[in-house]
């Protein structure tokens, strides 16, 4: 679905390069995430992938195509859904999707449909000026499914949802991604990449420094070692045992013959440390 080879980018009158060679595969109905911190390169990836940036080097396909071959057929097959939404806030839901539904010169689905399916069916006739950032961001994700496109770039999907409607934001990608839709997802939200993530690569300093399924990725960065809270004479005690060893290990098997073992669990690394360890930053955000 998207075939990147050799990608490189530099703004006019910058010194650096903004992307230094970056080549990514995403399979149709994958869901894939570029992660990264502010100033990787992510978004002009993106916008390199969505046709709005010309100028790059290397090798860009999309559908088996190169980009550039496509034209204006792209935007028929291609939504998108931007960290900040693009709505027109004096209308109402139904009134901003049925305008963006006479911009295609194709099939669209029922605007009511497509509100149903982010959970807005009730705010339909509600302006948007009145809406909270978290309904505008429900609002954007269904202008960019009201074509039904195959393609998804989907920019901090959850933003500005409470714990509850992020979850069934994420169940909405999970069904999306059942229909056959590809997804592209940016986020600085490590747990919810791994969550809804097939592969991820993290960019930083405009090349990608580690790609992979989340949980191999977990693996690889992990410490390998198995995490054991013992019950002692002085009260609870946490020890670590290497896992390369561990069923010759005679201090974990004693505390396992006298039954002293209150809970154990294996240390894998989690996104965030993935994040910290391949990009130098110190958290997602920066």
């Amino acid at each position: 679905m998207i075939a990147v080879e050799s990608l490189t980018f530099t703004y006019p009158g910058a010194a650096i390069p903004t992307l230094k060679g970056v080549s990514l595969h995403v399979a149709p109905g994958e869901v894939y995430g570029l992660l990264g911190p502010s100033g990787a390169g992510k978004s002009t990836t993106q916008r390199i992938l969505m046709g709005l940036q010309p100028g790059f080097g290397g090798s860009v396909r999309l559908f088996g195509e190169p980009i550039g071959a496509l034209g204006r057929r792209l935007y028929g097959r291609i939504g998108v859904s931007f960290e900040l939404p693009a709505l027109y806030l004096r209308l109402t839901a139904l009134e901003n999707l049925a305008l963006f539904a006479a911009l295609y010169d194709q099939p669209v689905r029922d605007p009511l449909e497509v509100l149903a399916e982010v959970d807005l069916s009730d705010a339909a006739g509600q302006r948007v000026e009145q809406f909270s950032k978290g309904m505008k961001m429900r609002l954007n994700l269904a202008r960019a499914l009201l074509h039904d496109p195959d393609l998804l770039f989907l920019d901090e999907p959850t933003t500005g949802q409470d714990p509850a409607r992020a979850r069934l934001t994420r169940a909405l990608i999970g069904r999306l991604k059942a229909r056959g839709k590809t997804i592209f997802l940016t986020t600085h939200n490590m747990t919810e990449a791994a969550e809804i993530c097939d592969r991820v690569g993290f960019l930083n300093t405009g090349v990608i420094a580690a790609t992979g399924t989340p949980d191999e990725l977990e693996r690889t960065y992990g410490s390998r070692t198995l995490e054991v809270t013992v019950a002692t004479e002085a009260g609870q005690q946490a020890l670590s045992f290497p896992m390369a060893d561990i069923g010759q290990n005679r201090d974990f098997l004693g505390h396992l013959q006298r039954d002293e073992i209150i809970s154990m669990h294996t240390m894998e690394a989690s996104l965030d440390d993935v994040f910290i360890r391949t990009t130098g930053n110190r958290e997602p955000g920066q």
